[in-house]
């Protein structure tokens, strides 16, 4: 299979690189103008972007937890 000897895509440097990446491809796949073996790879970057995206955003709220000792508060801006 010619995408098995492609490199691992490598992880995003933050959130908002991942997340305008994943913006992208959501773009491209729905454009249907994607290769058929083109389309899972993009599947599956897609994942790995958006498990990426999960597992940040629950890092920031244990964060927000712990300095709120505990109690996630909800945020209305000012």
């Amino acid at each position: 299979m010619a995408s098995a000897s492609r490199p691992a895509p490598s992880a995003p440097a933050s959130y908002e690189i991942a997340l305008e990446e994943l913006e992208q491809l959501v773009a491209r796949l729905e454009s249907g103008d994607m290769p058929l073996d083109q389309l899972l790879v993009g599947y599956q970057r897609g994942a790995e972007l958006l498990k990426f995206c999960r597992d940040r955003l629950e890092a920031v709220e244990t964060q927000i937890k712990v300095l709120d000792q505990g109690v996630l508060k909800s945020w209305t801006p000012e």
